[in-house]
């Protein structure tokens, strides 16, 4: 029988002995092979902590602004798995899904694939199959073991380096960081949007010859007077120097938050560095920063009451999302709908965050990793946060918050990519 794209799903959450994650590359290298899955067009491949997706979808905007057809990979996705595979911004549709899908069973024989290796093949595939100019491909998890590292970058992104999957990362900045650094390449451009670097990582593309070009050394923005900023590429070394750039009066980029342009400042580093094989005019750029869209990342919602959806679920990005609420207009009263997986730091995200909310509705996931209203009322209380209120779940903790805030009040739903997808199906309908 034929298997629709929810049956593959269903079946690949299962189908792989060691669960949905398994770190190493022989397994989905070898199918790789079998397929002859050989992209012919410049790749990029984006790591980091946080902001790789941001960082992709400004590529794939202003890539595709410029006339050309963009293949991108993302993950996770938030209501639909078409989400991750995109041509031009579009989801591509079931059947392209599923026809990758079994090119890859019809490959593998006996190797067995985890869900995301499968995903990874065939984002792959249907790009090559759809002759896209440039794929930007998103790392799941760390870079040196991800699915994507099996395709060899023309220039690797790491965004930032912090705690995040300590359990298949290391317990150090260090250890995270040569991880990501993974996805750098030989006599390739490595950009990182991080100064200082870790020293693993900047020493691991020294080691293996890697061009890198560092934010505030070979490349650095300045934000402007007049809702504006500007960028200046000056490489220092490598195959990349004596190609300076200006590019002034860019606007603010559509997606929220002051680490945005940083973001977009390593996206424009990529640019200049295919710049020979995909020449990207000025105005694409601008009408790319200003047309982009990203979901749930501080995303502000337009209407009364104020209402934020952040995907912030590690210490970094709880950071981020202090220092873009504390920027925000006063709120009367400050509501956070708020819920984490088990495997996440939450004592740490709460010492970041607890004094930005008066009030605190809580609920479990509909996950097998997602905290208990028990434990996270534990939690809390370690914190001292006690205006917490209990819900069965986030679209119940939602619904009230909304029914209750004043137009003058702000709700944040964040915590994990389950709190948000939960609350956005619920907006919609």
């Amino acid at each position: 029988m034929n298997k629709s794209l929810n049956d593959w799903l269903a079946h690949l959450e299962t189908a792989h002995s060691s669960g949905l994650i398994d770190m190493g590359l022989a397994r989905v290298s070898e199918v790789k092979e079998k397929m002859g899955l050989k992209p012919h067009c410049p790749l990029v491949v984006v790591a980091g902590t946080n902001g790789k997706g941001s960082v992709c979808a400004f590529l794939s905007k202003i890539y595709a602004e410029a006339g050309f057809k963009v293949g991108m990979l993302s993950s996770p996705h938030l209501l639909r798995f078409n989400e991750r595979i995109r041509i031009n911004d579009q989801e591509v549709s079931d059947e392209a899904i599923v026809v990758s899908f079994e090119r890859i069973e019809a490959a593998r024989g006996e190797t067995s694939l985890t869900f995301f290796e499968f995903n990874t093949l065939a984002a792959v595939d249907i790009f090559i199959r759809e002759a896209v100019d440039v794929m930007v491909l998103e790392v799941g998890l760390g870079g040196r073991l991800d699915a994507v590292n099996i395709f060899d970058a023309d220039v690797a992104v790491v965004t930032n380096v912090d705690l995040d999957h300590q359990s298949y990362l290391g317990d150090t900045i260090e250890q995270v960081a040569f991880e990501k650094a993974g996805v750098f390449r030989s006599g390739k451009p490595a950009i990182c949007g991080q100064n200082p670097p870790p020293e693993s990582l900047k020493q691991h593309a020294d080691n293996i010859g890697a061009e890198m070009l560092l934010v505030k050394r070979d490349f650095d923005y300045e934000k402007l007077e007049q809702q504006q900023w500007s960028f200046r590429f000056h490489p220092r070394s490598g195959s990349q120097k004596g190609k300076e750039r200006n590019r002034n009066a860019l606007p603010i980029p559509a997606l929220r938050g002051s680490y945005q342009i940083n973001n977009a400042a390593c996206v424009l580093a990529v640019l200049e560095c295919l710049n020979e094989q995909l020449p990207v005019d000025i105005g694409s750029i601008k009408r790319g920063l200003l047309l982009v869209d990203h979901p749930g990342r501080f995303q502000v919602l337009p209407g009364r009451p104020l209402v934020i959806l952040d995907v912030g679920h590690n210490i970094h990005a709880a950071r981020g999302l202090r220092q873009n609420l504390i920027a925000l207009p006063f709120a009367e009263n400050r509501i956070a709908v708020f819920s984490m997986l088990s495997d996440k730091d939450i004592g740490q995200v709460l010492s970041i965050l607890s004094d930005q909310f008066d009030e605190w509705y809580i609920a479990p996931l509909d996950c097998p990793r997602g905290m208990t209203l028990s434990a996270l009322e534990k939690v809390m209380q370690q914190h001292g946060i006690d205006e917490v209120h209990q819900f069965n779940s986030v679209h119940n903790a939602l619904q009230t918050a909304l029914s209750k805030a004043g137009e003058n009040d702000r709700i944040t739903v964040f915590g994990s990519f389950y709190t948000v997808a939960e609350a956005m199906t619920h907006l919609q309908h």
